[in-house]
């Protein structure tokens, strides 16, 4: 697939799987309605400056916005996504914060002599 394609694709996706309408995500970003509608429609294509604040806007790294996922997701990467997606942001990043804890200490763990 066409990268720009590919693109637009998981643009809208993620938005939608945000529940943004493309006027919450222009706000979002700082832009015009009407130039996310000219970004999905591929009519233009957004620096990268407007890539990082679309990302962020997604809660994705940016790399995702050119990944082809399409099928690569199985049901059980599916659910625990929409588990995390549903729980409150207090927890969601109070859960980031363990794991990326646990996951620090297993690494130092591995790399002592």
């Amino acid at each position: 697939m066409d990268l720009r394609k590919l693109f637009v694709v998981n643009l809208k996706k993620f938005r939608k799987e945000e529940g943004l309408s493309q006027e919450a995500l222009a706000e979002c970003c700082n832009a015009s309605p009407n130039h996310i509608g000219q970004i999905e429609m591929g009519r233009r294509f957004p620096s990268i400056e407007m890539l990082e604040r679309i990302a962020a806007a997604l809660k994705v790294e940016p790399y995702r916005l050119f990944k082809d996922e399409s099928g690569v997701e199985g049901d059980e990467n599916r659910e625990t996504r929409d588990f995390l997606a549903n729980l409150p942001d207090r927890i969601r990043r109070k859960l980031k914060k363990q794991l990326l804890e646990a996951i620090s200490a297993d690494i130092d763990q591995t790399l002592q002599p």
